[in-house]
């Protein structure tokens, strides 16, 4: 039997959709949650029978009851909240983006290493249906040659709080960034960004960042491809849309245009008329322990005001949630690393973060850091 582990939840917005999913993970206990909020945090204890609850992030790492820690928290806290777990000997899952600095990112590569300590960014995209629909295209060969790799993430922030407002685009690109790079599992070596159009002036000053929209080239290391990405937040009018595409000698798939859409997987060598295919996407449930299979198409919430603001709960993110877990737990009770593990997180997280130095500099090359390439 695998080893009991004992795991604390950060951040009960987001993060309260992932409580039942560790509930009935084999050989998994949710033993404790933490949230700022004490109404809330009380509220959510209630509703799932969990007894152990702080407000205080700090005060939760000083369990040594916890072997790990799942943090949902807003952008700016992920990086020193998943160095100071590391540092209290904690292994870390966390909600995109892994830092939003360089230096943070590399401190938390340093000590997952030093300590021998397991660090995921969770990462949707690469365990959405989609996306796992063409990761299996790809391993039987059903692509062919892979030719170049495309990805974007438009949304519009408008109303959302905090440090949202005027966001640099590239700041938050995992969503279009971690698929380029993990259909082959290959990093990016360097990237070229030019931002376009602007943003109106009272979210320009938040960030000192005027772009709409931030595209991307990201170059390859060790292989001929080159993929490019794109992102906006603000001042774009376009539905929101995770899109990765993929452009191989036999077969080539895209994403919809309209969410809840067919993909469509184009074949070469067929008559012009007959290329396109429309193609539901199959559910892969199949891949998860049968006590989490259900949440790959059903969440936490149910009333429309528990909703999230950008996708359905459970049905949302391509139903990658129970995967996200399934990963990051199977990878502990094997002692294996995850996908991405914390040298493959810094280097999703760190093209964006490089993209956008680069637009703020004509489209300067920027190269990723040594750090970021698995040894």
């Amino acid at each position: 039997m695998s080893k009991q582990i004992n795991i604390a939840i950060v951040g009960l917005g987001f993060g309260a959709e992932f409580i039942p999913i560790y509930k009935k993970y084999p050989h998994v206990n949710l033993i404790a949650i933490c949230q700022r909020n004490k109404v809330k945090l009380d509220e959510i204890g209630d509703a799932f029978g969990i007894e152990k609850r702080y407000t205080d992030y700090d005060q939760l790492l000083k369990d040594p009851d916890i072997h790990a820690v799942h943090i949902n928290t807003p952008i700016p806290d992920h990086g020193i909240q998943s160095i100071k777990a590391l540092k209290a000997g904690k292994h870390v899952a966390c909600t995109v983006p892994m830092a939003t600095t360089v230096e943070e990112c590399e401190e938390i590569v340093r000590l997952a290493q030093e300590k021998n300590l397991t660090y995921m960014m969770m990462e949707t995209v690469v365990y959405a249906r989609e996306f796992l629909f063409m990761k299996e295209l790809y391993e039987k060969g059903a692509l062919g040659k892979i030719q170049f790799l495309k990805a974007s993430h438009q949304q519009d922030m408008d109303g959302w709080p905090n440090y949202w407002p005027g966001l640099p685009p590239m700041y938050y690109a995992t969503h279009c960034v971690g698929p380029v790079l993990g259909l082959l599992r290959k990093e990016a070596e360097y990237v070229s960004c030019f931002g376009s159009g602007t943003i109106r002036e009272d979210l320009q000053k938040h960030y000192n960042s005027p772009y709409a929209i931030e595209t991307t080239h990201i170059k390859l290391k060790d292989s001929d491809l080159s993929a490019h990405v794109y992102r906006s937040l603000f001042d774009v009018a376009r539905q929101y849309r995770e899109s990765f595409e993929v452009y191989g000698s036999k077969k080539s798939v895209e994403w919809p245009l309209i969410e809840g859409k067919p993909l469509v997987v184009h074949t070469a060598k067929k008559p012009e008329p007959e290329i396109p295919e429309e193609m539901e996407c199959p559910d892969y449930a199949k891949l998860l322990p049968e006590s989490i299979q259900s949440f790959t198409t059903k969440g936490v919430y149910d009333a429309d005001e528990h909703q999230h603001l950008s996708f359905v709960q459970g049905g949302g993110h391509g139903g990658s949630h129970p995967h996200l877990v399934h990963e990051f737990i199977s990878a502990l009770q094997q002692k294996r690393q995850p996908y991405p593990n914390a040298a493959q997180s810094a280097n999703i997280s760190c093209v964006g973060i490089l993209a956008h130095e680069s637009a703020m500099n004509g489209g300067k090359i920027m190269k990723l850091p040594d750090f970021t390439f698995s040894k």
